[in-house]
């Protein structure tokens, strides 16, 4: 067991904790960077992209349709137990995910806010309903048959890494106006609505630590909370292998896994209690 980890969460009364992709890789689903930070693979579309080009809308749901039978079914791992175990707790006050995968949920976490928005649901962009994401699934499978028969790997997005001619897929419209739909989800390019920001520095006003679960902190949604919060003096400690865009703002960085890492916390009390 890492003691300054160990010390850290101990220490503080109300954790504030951002997660990202490392949390769930356990899972079965990828995540985006290596050690250095730099892309595994090509970056996600872009909100420009998808909202103007109906070819780049074809790729996206094609792929979709393919890797949501992974990503919908995935479950909970050790850390998502883990953090769910803190809260339960009452140290952990909020837990803001940068991840669309709904598992710190499925876990047991209540307190959490979902930054770039959830996978598991679907946006209309004219009447802004929102519907099932496995509902759309099986409205993909209608309109175009034999496409679930593809075989891709998964990619971090509910996706897959497939490509092949997608200029004969067809995608469903909005039952209810026609509008064209959009996961629920923040893409590239788009930005994270401003009462979701608001609350999450309300939160953070309150917090008097911050823990960073498995991720590279490289996409600034995510990055900026942390630079808030060490400007204004808060402790920040980092659970993730390989390099962090705040690396120069830390108390310390813990390169274990981050299951085997957080563990003790899983019987729902400080390991040193």
């Amino acid at each position: 067991m890492s003691q300054p980890l160990t010390d850290f969460i101990t220490r503080a009364r109300r954790l504030f904790v951002l997660t990202g992709a490392g949390c769930s890789t356990a899972s079965g689903i990828p995540d985006y960077r290596d050690a250095d930070g730099q892309w595994k693979r090509s970056p996600p579309v872009t909100y420009q992209a998808f909202m103007a080009e109906p070819a780049t809308r074809q790729r996206y749901w094609a792929r979709s349709l393919v890797g949501w039978p992974r990503f919908g079914h995935a479950v909970p791992n050790g850390t998502h137990h883990a953090l769910a175990a803190l809260e339960a707790t009452g140290k952990l006050q909020v837990l803001l995910t940068q991840n669309v995968d709904v598992l710190h949920q499925r876990a047991g976490s209540r307190n959490v806010i979902d930054l770039h928005g959830r996978l598991d649901q679907v946006r209309c962009m004219g009447c802004e309903q929102r519907t099932e994401r496995e509902d759309l699934q099986d409205r993909l499978l209608q309109a175009n048959p034999g496409w679930d028969a593809l075989d891709a790997g998964i990619a971090p997005d509910g996706d897959a890494d497939l490509e092949t001619d997608f200029s004969g897929f067809n995608v469903p419209d909005c039952l209810q106006c026609g509008d064209l739909l959009k996961p629920d989800v923040v893409f590239f390019g788009e930005n994270v609505p401003r009462d979701r920001v608001a609350a999450v520095h309300d939160h953070l006003q309150r917090a008097d630590a911050v823990l960073v679960v498995g991720s590279s902190l490289m996409v600034y949604s995510g990055f900026r909370f942390v630079q808030a919060a060490a400007n204004a003096g808060l402790p920040v400690a980092a659970l993730n292998r390989g390099r962090t865009r705040a690396d120069g703002l830390l108390a310390f960085k813990d390169e274990r896994d981050c299951a085997e890492a957080l563990a003790p916390w899983l019987a729902g009390c400080s390991p040193a209690a």
